[in-house]
């Protein structure tokens, strides 16, 4: 009896330790993981449609102004100042390099709407979206007024290197998709030739 104890609330030490702030901190989290698991939002591969679908969205709206004077005149800083694309307006001038542009984009995005379908072509959808975003995430470094000098500069970032810092995310996103396509793709490929070898023998 005397080694029995049990503090003012009445609880063993054992109930004491797993009421914790920690513990009790994790309980509504943990709830609502069940809560989501049971509505299906953690289903498998969801997130991988969603992210395959907010990319055709971007592509689309991004790809449609492409077409549009305003947005050709919009892009002249970033095209003069990009190491890897400053070439399109001696090639195609500023119209026209838009263009350029916005049949790409429409392209990479088509091509990653038909990887729901296809992984070869989500594969090609999500390469050119890679490549796409490198090109302009290395804009970055050489963007006139690009870092706030009120604030002392670097990395206070604004105006068009602020817009593109979107761009690091977008190309995870590109490269995510590149390997999940490239995986699904592969093991389709694995299992189609374990089905022919099968069948042959």
């Amino acid at each position: 009896m005397k080694d029995t104890y049990t503090n003012k609330v009445g609880l063993a030490p054992e109930d004491t330790a797993s009421k914790s702030p920690v513990a009790v901190f994790f309980e509504p989290i943990n709830l609502l993981i069940k809560i989501l698991s049971k509505l299906g939002v953690l289903r498998r591969d969801l997130d991988y449609h969603v992210v395959r679908a907010s990319m055709v969205i971007i592509y689309f709206f991004f790809g449609y102004q492409k077409w549009f004077p305003y947005e050709a005149h919009a892009l002249i800083p970033f095209i003069s100042n990009g190491p890897l694309i400053s070439w399109m307006y001696p090639v195609f001038g500023l119209q026209a390099a838009s263009w350029f542009l916005g049949v790409s984009e429409w392209l990479f995005g088509a091509l990653i709407f038909l990887g729901f379908w296809n992984k070869q072509l989500g594969v090609l959808g999500a390469l050119g979206s890679c490549v796409t975003f490198i090109m302009t995430i290395t804009i970055i470094p050489f963007m006139p007024d690009g870092w706030n000098a009120a604030a002392g500069g670097f990395p206070a970032m604004q105006g068009n290197v602020a817009f593109l810092m979107k761009d690091v995310v977008l190309s995870a996103v590109s490269f995510y998709l590149l390997k999940q396509d490239a995986d699904r793709a592969s093991l389709s490929n694995q299992t189609l030739k374990n089905v022919k070898k099968s069948n042959s023998l």
